[in-house]
């Protein structure tokens, strides 16, 4: 990300290498940009919020004018830019990371952002049950049943279920409603519940996030069962654990990021 002295590399003769803007995994083998700013800043415009470092609008990567649409993320994102030390660290950044990607990418895809998370609902977390044992069976069937009813309810997604690992036919129209749910969300929104439901394997638990029917904690564990469920019958996994922890900030980020959105 740059503001409007930077050159298209970020700095403020057009010479360095390192963008200001650069992904997670960048980060861990490029220099980190030193912080060439003192405050960040928020301000009305375009009928949203503008982040400003010393006064000077930030710009996206791809070079779009970084906006918002509400006050309380564009603040979050403000104390995102004041928080940075010596050097800017795109991994202390993620909800300056989600906004890049909504504004960058997501907005000009919107159809198939919405069309890929739709697809998870083809192939559902919550539709494939394991066959044994008949804990984890009922584990599933406690977590998983009473959000397969409201998915039904409430969205009209009548999800089959079934054992074992073998692909499920859902119904076209099941698939279709879900679909319909995306269509009336924002970039961003659709960049949070798309990161929601790449992370937990399901539509259905990020769309019940979003509308409210899940806290995130409830969301996470209706996720996680299966590995809760390991993790008891065979020990803790350091790595393992590791990786959750990382889903779950990720997780955690998008979620703030559709509450924020939804502080007008």
């Amino acid at each position: 990300m740059t503001d409007d002295r930077k050159g298209a590399n970020g700095s403020a003769d057009g010479q360095a290498k390192t963008p200001i803007a650069i992904t997670a995994k960048d980060a861990l083998r490029a220099p980190l940009p030193k912080r060439f700013y003192k405050a960040a800043s928020v301000e009305p415009r375009d009928a949203g919020f503008a982040i400003l470092l010393d006064g000077r609008p930030v710009r996206t990567p791809a070079k779009n004018l970084f906006v918002v649409s509400t006050a309380a993320l564009a603040e979050a994102i403000a104390d995102e830019w004041d928080a940075q030390g010596e050097r800017i660290d795109p991994v202390t950044m993620p909800l300056t990371r989600l906004a890049n990607t909504a504004l960058d990418a997501v907005a000009d895809k919107m159809t198939e952002v919405a069309d890929d998370i739709a697809g998870f609902a083809a192939s559902d977390l919550l539709c494939y049950r394991a066959e044994t044992p008949e804990a984890l069976v009922l584990r599933q069937a406690e977590a998983w049943d009473p959000l397969l009813v409201w998915a039904k309810d409430a969205l009209g997604a009548d999800l089959a279920v079934r054992s074992g690992l073998m692909p499920i036919e859902q119904p076209p129209h099941s698939v279709a409603s879900v679909r319909s749910v995306l269509d009336r969300l924002d970039a961003l929104s659709l960049a949070a519940t798309h990161v929601l439901t790449t992370l937990t394997g399901s539509a259905i638990l990020a769309i019940a996030h979003l509308q409210g029917r899940l806290t995130l904690e409830e969301a996470w564990t209706a996720a996680t069962v299966d590995e809760r469920w390991q993790s008891e019958q065979w020990g803790r996994d350091a790595e393992a654990e590791a990786r959750a922890a990382e889903r779950l900030a990720e997780a955690t980020s998008a979620a703030l990021c559709l509450r924020l959105l939804r502080s007008r």
